[in-house]
């Protein structure tokens, strides 16, 4: 009996180091092969898919008439999406074509009050014309009447023509000189005219040029009243899936106001934050391995494509600020942009913004 007791406790030490033999060789080749593994890739968890989302924002303010789509509907680009009650909107491009309408008017009348001046400018200098020819004639007599008074003067000295013959004469020589002068104001008094028509001419076509510019005004106006109209229907920016919609008719949007989004389907990617220590072997072109949680653990072929500029707590709401306070160094992040390779992978279809995936590179 004491035999067998030895014999026992010697067979259960033996077992006991064949374990912990097996457990050494099983965990150090485990660590070796996690070390070789490491020397060549660097892996995180924090990463999540990414995509283009397109937020529907109203361009103008209005009351919500119509919702054409409903929560996570697929939507192609040009789809009607939101209608705004546009008869506001349309009243204005209609008194925006009123006044297109009155600025034309407007320039109609400058025109006609133009071409009337115009003909005034004719008339006027025809006066003044004819005024010039007029005193020439009347020089012409006031010529020939001071000849034959100076004659009839030498004359009356020796008695060879009567008194009667001598007035006339002189009475004559008055006339032509006060019809000459009559003549020289009469012109005068026409280019006064003339000068005053053109002048009034002149301020036409000022008419003219500000009724040319009121036109342009009220056509932009016009044309602005249209594009405004035009913003009350909402469309489709491109092809992608709608969020949820949390708008309903009747309700009042502000410009600018975001009523929900569109995530677009041209492509996704990946974004993983690895921390700063394992950046420095990683480069960009490197062949990456993306594994997707909600796919079991599906796989893609991937490449890094580029670098954040900054670390992901630069772009926090509230920065941390390391002059303040007492400083604990924290192991920064960076985010970094990983493509998928084989975009035709039917699988990438089922990827959604937000996903959790893991990153393994390839650093060789």
């Amino acid at each position: 009996m004491a035999g067998i007791e030895t014999a026992e406790p010697k067979k259960r030490s033996k077992g006991f180091v064949i374990v912990l033999a097996a457990l050494v060789i099983v965990g150090g080749g485990f660590g070796i092969t996690k070390y070789l593994h490491a020397q060549h890739h660097e892996e995180t968890d924090d990463a999540q898919i990414d995509a283009n989302i397109s937020p529907v924002i109203p361009r103008v303010a209005g009351y919500i008439s119509e919702v054409r789509v409903k929560d996570n509907q697929y939507v192609k680009k040009g789809d009607t999406l939101i209608v705004l009650d546009n008869r506001d909107y349309q009243i204005k491009v209609d008194q925006a074509d009123a006044a297109v309408a009155a600025a034309n008017s407007n320039l109609s009348v400058a025109q006609a009050t133009t071409s009337a001046a115009k003909v005034g400018i004719y008339s006027a200098q025809a006066n003044v014309t004819t005024a010039e020819a007029q005193i020439e004639a009347a020089k012409v007599n006031v010529w020939r009447a001071n000849q034959d008074y100076t004659r009839y003067a030498n004359l009356i000295k020796d008695h060879s023509i009567t008194q009667q013959q001598y007035d006339e004469a002189l009475a004559a020589k008055q006339r032509a000189e006060r019809q000459l002068q009559v003549l020289v104001e009469q012109k005068n008094a026409a280019s006064r005219q003339a000068n005053a028509v053109v002048s009034q001419s002149n301020a036409t076509g000022e008419q003219i040029s500000v009724a040319n510019a009121g036109i342009k005004q009220r056509l932009a106006e016009l044309e602005t009243a249209k594009l405004n109209l035009s913003y009350t229907v909402i469309i489709a920016p491109a092809d992608g899936k709608i969020s949820k919609v949390g708008v309903q008719p009747g309700q009042f949007m502000q410009a600018g106001q975001t009523m929900f989004s569109i995530v677009l389907n041209d492509a996704v990617w990946v974004v993983a934050n690895f921390k700063e220590t394992q950046l420095n072997k990683m480069k960009i072109g490197q062949k990456v391995t993306v594994s997707i949680d909600a796919l079991g653990g599906h796989e893609f072929e991937a490449t890094l494509t580029s670098f954040a500029p900054a670390t992901g707590a630069r772009f926090a709401l509230l920065p941390p600020d390391n002059a303040s306070g007492n400083f604990v160094k924290v192991v920064q992040r960076v985010p970094v942009k990983i493509e998928f390779v084989n975009t035709s992978d039917p699988r990438i279809k089922d990827l959604r913004p937000g996903m959790n995936a893991d990153v393994d590179v390839h650093l060789d």
